[in-house]
């Protein structure tokens, strides 16, 4: 049955996915003006606009371009750069890496938070802590991540000046690979801040998920028999919070996608040379293949880890596999 799941995920992201592709190709071609605009001066004759346009393939009609597009791409090539005149493919890679070590470290902590201050709320449930936490929660839940992240910037680095006010690295640096770049106190000092805006607007949800899944737990008929045979309330506690933590792994990997269209003003913010960050540059740029590719990765990724959210879920509930 799982089999037959993925089989047909597989079948839907593609269909899914080529029409992602076909509508953003011509949103990015219609929508936004000529990119050839940019690279004119006045006084350049006409004869050299049309030269620019044929070094970057718009000459050709627009049926054309997508063909070609469409074709290039699903062999993994998804063009040159007109900002930076090298493949998209490399300098999405890059960015890509730069985002995934800032987002995963923290919806994961977020997660594991999560888990323990919902379980928390949820046993103690009317208690003054709990009215507190789920108060402090929600105020943080309803404030814009990129408001949340200037005011830390305008407080940490400007009044405080105990943490940089953006970037990833302290320029000029030069690393021979990722590992490199990363691995460094210089890295951990960026780093910090973006990482502790990201889990904190990202606690929220797990933490309400659990203590909403712990509350219905904790009414099922298996609870009532184990107070009624003398378990031990830290025991039962235990058994729940195990009981109810199915939907919080599969909103974790839900999380996870969303988070790659939310790094968009986030990484605006903080600077952060990220893959969203990357999609504001090539849009104020007019660089169609770095906009197109950027689009199209953060897009699989979501499509992706919702599928496989969807075959996870049925993997660790079996009562969903019955009713299909």
């Amino acid at each position: 049955m799982i089999l037959t799941r993925i089989i047909r995920n597989m079948i839907l992201i593609f269909l899914l996915y080529t029409v992602i592709l076909t509508f953003q190709f011509f949103i990015f071609r219609l929508a936004l003006p000529d990119p050839t605009v940019i690279y004119l001066r006045e006084g350049i004759p006409p004869e050299i606009r049309e030269e620019i346009k044929r070094s970057f393939g718009l000459d050709k009609p627009l049926y054309i371009q997508y063909l070609l597009y469409i074709t290039n791409f699903f062999r993994g090539d998804m063009g040159v750069s007109f900002l930076y005149k090298t493949p998209v493919s490399e300098i999405i890679i890059d960015r890509l890496a730069n985002t995934l070590v800032l987002v995963i470290p923290a919806i994961v902590t977020a997660y594991i938070l999560g888990r323990i201050i919902g379980s928390y709320m949820a046993f103690h449930r009317g208690s003054i802590l709990e009215k507190i936490l789920v108060s402090i929660l929600s105020v943080i839940n309803s404030l814009p991540l990129f408001w949340i992240s200037m005011l830390s910037i305008l407080l940490f680095s400007i009044y405080l000046g105990i943490l940089p006010l953006g970037g990833m690295r302290t320029p000029p640096y030069e690393a021979r690979n990722f590992f490199e770049k990363i691995f460094s106190i210089d890295f951990l000092y960026h780093w910090i801040l973006p990482y502790v805006n990201m889990t904190l607007f990202a606690l929220a949800t797990p933490a309400f998920l659990m203590r909403s899944s712990m509350i219905t737990a904790l009414e099922e008929d298996f609870v009532t028999a184990l107070n009624a045979i003398g378990y031990p309330a830290k025991k039962i506690m235990n058994e729940v919070s195990r009981y109810s933590i199915i939907p919080l792994i599969t909103q974790m990997g839900v999380s996870l996608g969303l988070s790659f269209a939310g790094s968009v003003a986030f990484e605006t913010v903080f600077s952060w040379p990220g893959i969203g960050r990357e999609l504001v540059i090539a849009l104020n740029n007019l660089d169609y293949p770095l906009a197109q590719g950027v689009f199209a990765v953060m897009s699989l990724a979501i499509i992706t880890i919702n599928s496989i959210v969807d075959i996870l879920y049925a993997y660790l509930d079996p009562r969903t596999r019955r009713s299909q």
